[in-house]
């Protein structure tokens, strides 16, 4: 993915992705699987679509603590819930791991708030901007 991330798009906000969003959803809308790795040499949650890298959510540890700071989707997959199915299965496995999760990037934050079911994978001391977005 590093290769290509000058042609991503970074999601800033609730507008771009969530919409459509169902994190419980392995299958892309085209039918093929959508899968997430975790490339933990560049810090990047990568999904692909039938083995073709579609977006990326970048990451740092700190203990036992995950920092998601931004999330990006290649352009001729956005508005596909891409983004949402990729925030949605990183915060499933940083659960099911005993992780918690620190989010910086606005669109996680969006998705986050759209869906309550995950506030229990923040971290209760550093939520991340989570936190001010709730307070509105």
């Amino acid at each position: 993915m590093a290769a290509n991330a000058e042609d991503m798009v970074t999601l800033t906000g609730a507008e771009n992705d969530l919409h459509d969003s169902n994190a419980s959803d392995t299958t892309a809308p085209d039918g093929e699987d959508f899968v997430i790795t975790d490339n933990s040499a560049l810090g990047i949650y990568e999904a692909a679509i039938g083995g073709r890298t579609v977006a990326g959510l970048v990451y740092s540890k700190v203990g036992n603590r995950v920092v998601l700071s931004a999330t990006s989707v290649f352009p001729e997959f956005r508005g596909r819930g891409v983004a949402g199915r990729l925030i949605g299965g990183v915060l499933d496995e940083l659960r099911v791991q005993g992780k918690t999760a620190t989010i910086t990037c606005p669109f996680a934050a969006a998705f986050v708030n759209a869906h309550p079911e995950y506030a229990d994978v923040l971290d209760p001391a550093f939520p991340g901007s989570h936190a001010a977005a709730q307070q509105h």
